[in-house]
C-alpha cells in the first residue's frame, strides 16, 4: 500500500543525519527487528511499537528528535487522511452490505456459479476485475466483507479465498495502470500507455494464477485455521431470513459506482489530457477515491439500507456502529505511515538510490532491484516506483517503446516484494484478517515476494523474444 504522489510532495523536509551510508542501513535494521521483537515477544500494542520503532530509527540514525515528531506526525496525519477516510467510508459500505443482505447476494451469487473447487479462482478474478481501476486501499476494503462471508458461507479456509483477492488487487496495483505507481513510471521512462497496459495484463495473468490460488494453498498450511472474524463477517443466518432485500443489480451497482467512477477519471487523464478542461476537472473530481466511495456509500444508503427496509434511524445506526471496530485498524495504518516518513525523512531513500548507481547490471534486473531495496527501506510502492523508475530513466531514452514498458513493469514487480511492517498495508491485512504478526509474514509478506519474483522471471524472458 502507498500514499499519493500529491501527498508524498508535502512531506517535510528530510531530517539531517550526522552518521555515515552504513549507520542508516544499521539504523534501519535495528528500527525494523525492534518493532517485530515488541510486537512478538513483549506484546506490544502495534501503535505503541511503531512509535518507538521511529525514535530508535532517528536515534541510531542520528537525527534531532525535535524534527523527529514532525516527520511522524506528518507521516501518521496523511496517511490517515487518506487511507483512514477510505478505511471508514469502506467501513460503512461494508456494515450497509452485511447488515442489508447484500454481501450475503454476492456471496449466494458466487457460490452458486462457482463450486467449492472453484471459489479461490472465482474471488481472484473479481478481485482482478475490481482491482483494474480500484486504488489498493479500496478494494480491500470493499472486498473484505464479501471474501469473510464467502469463506464462512462457503466452509472453505479463510486462506483459500483470501489470498486470491489480496493477490488480485495487488497484481493490479503494481502491474497495470491506471495506478498512480505504473502511471508515474510510464510518465518517468516516456513508455507507450497503451503497450504497457497490454503487457501489464501479459505478465498479470499468469502472476496472479501463481500467487493467488496457487500459492493460497501453501499459506493455508503455515497459517493453519483462521477463526473468522465476527465484526465484518456475520453468520449465514444472521440476514438471510428478512422480508425486504436488495436486488443482485442494486448491490452490484453501488460496489460498482466507485470503480466506474475512478475508471472515468483514468480515462478521461489519457484521453483529454488537459488538466484546465472543465471535463477533466469533472472526471477527477467524482474520480478521486474520496468522492468515489463517498458517492457509494450514500447510494449504499438508498439501494441498500433502504431496499432492506430500514428507516432513517437504523441506516444512522448501521453507519455509526461501523466506525467503532475499525478505529484500531486507522491508528494502527497511521502509525505505519509515521514510521515510513520517517524513514524517507532520515535519508534511506536517497542512500539506497546512490549505492544502486555503482552496479552494472542489466537495466530491467536493476530497475526491480532499485524498486526492491527502496520498498524493503520504506514500505512504499509509490516511493520505490517514483525513485527507481527515476534512477534508471537514462536508460530508456534508447530502449525501444516494447522494452521501455517492460521496464516500468518490472520497476513495478520490485515496488511489490515483501511488505512486513513498515507497509501500512502490512497491518491493514493483519487487522482485517484477524492474524498475528507471524501469521501475517507468513501469508500476506511471503504472497507479495511471489507476485513480484514470478513478475521479473516472466518479464526478463520476455524481453529476448519481443
Amino acid at each position: 500500500m502507498s500514499l499519493s504522489p500529491t501527498l508524498l510532495a508535502a512531506a517535510p523536509p528530510a531530517l539531517p543525519h550526522t552518521g555515515s551510508d552504513s549507520q542508516l542501513l544499521v539504523a534501519v535494521l535495528l528500527s525494523i527487528g525492534a518493532i517485530v521483537l515488541l510486537i512478538t515477544k513483549l506484546k506490544l500494542h502495534p501503535f505503541l511499537a511503531l512509535t518507538l520503532g521511529s525514535g530508535l530509527l532517528a536515534a541510531v540514525a542520528g537525527a534531532p528528535f525535535d524534527k523527529l515528531l514532525n516527520s511522524f506526525s506528518t507521516g501518521f496525519g496523511s496517511t490517515v487522511a487518506s487511507v483512514g477516510l477510505l478505511i471508514g467510508l469502506g467501513a460503512m459500505l461494508g456494515k450497509l452490505l452485511a447488515d442489508s443482505g447484500g454481501a450475503n447476494i454476492i456471496a449466494d451469487t458466487v457460490l452458486a456459479r462457482s463450486g467449492r473447487k472453484a471459489l479461490p479462482w472465482a474471488m481472484a478474478l473479481i478481485a482482478a476485475v475490481l482491482g483494474l481501476p480500484l486504488f489498493f486501499e479500496v478494494g480491500v476494503v470493499l472486498l473484505i466483507p464479501i471474501v469473510l462471508l464467502v469463506a464462512r458461507r462457503g466452509n472453505v479456509p479463510l486462506m483459500r479465498v483470501g489470498i486470491p483477492a489480496l493477490a488480485g488487487l495487488s497484481v493490479l496495483h503494481g502491474l497495470v495502470p491506471p495506478h498512480p505507481g505504473p502511471l508515474v513510471a510510464v510518465d518517468a521512462l516516456k513508455a507507450d500507455l497503451g503497450i504497457t497496459l497490454a503487457l501489464g495484463l501479459l505478465i498479470a495473468v499468469p502472476t496472479l494464477i501463481v500467487a493467488g490460488p496457487l500459492f493460497a494453498r501453501v499459506a493455508e498450511r503455515w497459517v493453519g485455521p483462521l477463526e473468522i472474524p465476527a465484526a465484518t463477517a456475520p453468520a449465514s443466518g444472521e440476514t438471510a431470513e428478512r422480508e425486504h432485500t436488495p436486488s443482485f443489480g442494486a448491490v452490484l451497482t453501488t460496489i460498482l459506482l466507485p470503480v466506474v467512477l475512478m475508471l472515468g477519471k483514468a480515462l478521461a487523464d489519457v484521453v483529454i489530457d488537459n488538466p484546465k478542461a472543465m471535463g477533466q476537472r469533472v472526471f477527477d473530481f467524482v474520480g478521486s477515491p474520496l468522492i468515489a466511495l463517498l458517492a457509494a456509500t450514500l447510494l449504499g444508503m438508498l439501494t441498500l439500507g433502504r431496499a432492506a427496509g430500514f428507516d432513517g434511524a437504523r441506516i444512522s445506526d448501521t453507519v455509526g456502529k461501523s466506525l467503532g471496530p475499525i478505529a484500531g485498524i486507522v491508528f494502527i495504518v497511521g502509525a505505519g505511515g509515521g514510521f515510513k516518513q520517517t524513514l524517507i525523512d532520515v535519508g534511506v531513500g536517497n542512500a539506497v538510490s546512490e549505492w544502486s548507481g555503482k552496479w552494472h547490471i542489466s537495466a530491467l534486473l536493476l530497475g526491480w532491484l532499485i524498486a526492491v531495496l527502496i520498498r524493503l527501506a520504506t514500505g512504499s510502492a509509490t516511493v520505490a516506483t517514483i525513485t527507481a523508475a527515476g534512477i534508471v530513466a537514462p536508460l530508456a531514452a534508447t530502449m525501444s517503446s516494447t522494452h521501455a514498458a517492460l521496464l516500468v513493469l518490472a520497476i513495478g514487480a520490485g515496488s511489490l516484494f515483501l511488505s512486513h511492517v513498515n507497509d501500512a498495508g502490512f497491518w491493514l491485512v493483519k487487522e482485517y484478517f484477524g492474524m498475528s504478526v507471524g501469521q501475517t509474514l507468513k501469508s500476506w509478506s511471503v504472497m507479495e515476494t511471489v507476485i513480484s519474483v514470478v513478475a521479473i522471471a516472466l518479464i526478463m524472458p520476455l524481453s529476448l523474444i519481443i
